[in-house]
């Protein structure tokens, strides 16, 4: 009896796997290399998200973010007009065939409307990034003050 209830187990979940494995085959190719969320003083009710995405498949759209901490999370770039820096909400972010899509503080981020409750350093946060295909990808990051470009910007010195 016992070998047939571990066998029955073992088939439920090789399904599942088959399953997840044709379902999430389209996320394959996209991977979250590093990235953080920008620590901030209790009383600022936003923040932004900083990330690097690899792609090893065919061209792909972010289309939007969600999370479960903020009132709205939107796709911002950050332009030049006039001689003024402007931040504005744009549609989508193209993650290139074979390449990387970097957002940093200096250009393309999310931002992270109406926090609903004070960002912890240290703690992970859960957000699900949406492609213009349907599919979705779980990513998690963690809150800190340091930002990426800055750490970027030290590796390059040495």
């Amino acid at each position: 009896m016992e070998f047939n209830t571990l066998k029955q187990i073992f088939k439920q979940v090789f399904n599942l796997f088959i399953l997840m494995s044709i379902s999430f085959s389209s996320l394959a190719s996209v991977m979250l290399v590093d990235g953080h969320i920008r620590a901030m003083p209790p009383s600022v009710p936003n923040s932004a998200a900083y990330f690097t995405l690899m792609n090893h498949g065919p061209s792909i759209k972010l289309v939007g973010v969600e999370t479960t901490f903020t009132d709205e999370a939107q796709l911002h770039t950050v332009l030049e007009e006039d001689g003024m820096v402007k931040m504005r909400q744009v549609s989508s972010f193209e993650v290139p065939k074979h390449g990387t899509l970097t957002l940093n503080e200096s250009g393309e981020h999310v931002m992270l409307m109406g926090l609903k409750q004070p960002l912890v350093s240290g703690e992970n946060l859960e957000l699900v990034l949406t492609f213009d295909d349907g599919s979705k990808l779980p990513i998690s990051l963690v809150v800190s003050k340091q930002g990426t470009a800055k750490m970027h910007s030290h590796e390059h010195h040495h």
